[in-house]
């Protein structure tokens, strides 16, 4: 039982007022979750059920801008008329009570008479009616239907909100592949060509890599994946990357099991890597060492990417992380950005380094996080 439940048999919320307040409240909150999704037919249908309940209607609609989106409350024959009454409010954004021919319809035992339409808004833009098929349009009725079409609207703005930030985070992972550098397929190629008369059985598994690698860079679908499989990803780049430094590379890998299934957004750490070895190994002259080390930390799971290359001023680094487009760090701030739209800003990048003293990169990851799947 819910704690409103409870508290309503315990006769916490005794009055009268009180109750209708709950009531109020409980069937607001049914609403919800449909509209989240934004303004579409399946949202209207599933939410006016609990919008007609809770303005105490014979009957309600919604429109977008150009069609019915969803009737609820029987008298079916009236269905037609939503859209055609619309068009006023859609015009001017304002609440108007409509009557007479407008909605007049040949039942004799149909109450309908008059009908309140009050517009849905998203960022200033009228979107839509909400819509209220009554016989006596008071002006209580049409005060509620207004407050109720404005919080229908906020939870549509909420939805573009969402809508936005997935429409972000999918432009960033764009931007991601799109500095996967030519350098690099280009360095990659010839090594493996240099392997295929001396040792072709490295050669074929060096272009397995490759396509491994490209595949999982270029897959089209999912915000997020597991740790197992960025990881794999990442094995595969630090191949062919060893085949082409040779004994100039050192990579350590240590991995708690108990964290490979946690959910993380896509090239989430991918980038990391080679950001160490872009701008760590490959301007060092002796040995280059890498370490990547997973571990399971109570509730979360924290990641760090270590290199002893020639590490960066970390003045220039706070830069990166704020946004400074004259960087050229393969994603540094695109990750952190999306962690912290992932998690919220404790989740953002930790990052320690110093010139001549390599680079560290923290990242931390909540095991489960409401919203965040595969």
């Amino acid at each position: 039982m819910s704690t409103w439940g409870a508290l309503l048999r315990r006769g916490h919320l005794g009055t009268q007022a009180d109750r209708a307040a709950y009531r109020t409240l409980h069937t607001a909150l049914l609403a919800s979750p449909p509209l989240r999704a934004g303004l579409t037919p399946q949202a209207a249908e599933r939410s006016l059920k609990h919008l007609r309940s809770l303005l105490g209607a014979p009957a309600v609609a919604m429109t977008d801008t150009t069609r019915l989106l969803a009737w609820e409350g029987g008298r079916a024959h009236h269905a037609p008329q939503p859209v055609v009454i619309a068009a006023g409010t859609l015009q001017h954004g304002r609440a108007t009570v409509v009557g007479g021919a407008d909605v007049a319809c040949g039942e004799p035992s149909c109450i309908v008479r008059q009908a309140v339409v009050a517009p849905l808004d998203v960022e200033e833009k009228v979107v839509g009616t909400l819509q209220v098929f009554t016989d006596e349009a008071s002006a209580g009725l049409v005060r509620a239907t207004n407050e109720v079409a404005r919080w229908v609207s906020g939870q549509l703005e909420l939805a573009e909100l969402d809508a936005s930030r997935t429409r972000l985070m999918e432009a960033e992972v764009r931007a991601l592949r799109a500095q996967i550098s030519p350098h690099f397929v280009y360095n990659s190629l010839t090594a493996i060509a240099s392997f295929t008369r001396t040792d072709p059985e490295r050669a074929r598994e060096l272009l397995l890599d490759l396509a491994e690698f490209t595949r999982y860079s270029f897959r089209r679908h999912g915000e997020f994946t597991t740790l197992a499989e960025e990881l794999r990803s990442i094995e595969a780049y630090l191949v062919i990357e060893k085949a082409r430094f040779g004994d100039r590379l050192t990579v350590t890998v240590r991995v708690a099991p108990e964290v490979l299934p946690v959910v993380v957004p896509f090239l989430c750490l991918q980038p990391l890597v080679e950001n160490a070895v872009r701008h760590g190994i490959e301007g060092r002259a002796g040995p280059g060492e890498i370490s990547i080390l997973a571990q399971d930390v109570d509730q979360e799971c924290v990641v760090t990417i270590e290199d002893n290359g020639v590490g960066e001023d970390p003045e220039r680094v706070a830069r990166v992380l704020a946004g400074d487009p004259a960087s050229d760090s393969v994603g540094l701030a695109n990750v952190d950005e999306r962690l912290r739209a992932a998690y919220g800003d404790e989740y953002g990048l930790v990052v320690e380094t110093a010139q001549g003293a390599g680079t560290k990169v923290v990242v931390r990851l909540p095991k489960f996080r409401p919203g965040v799947h595969v």
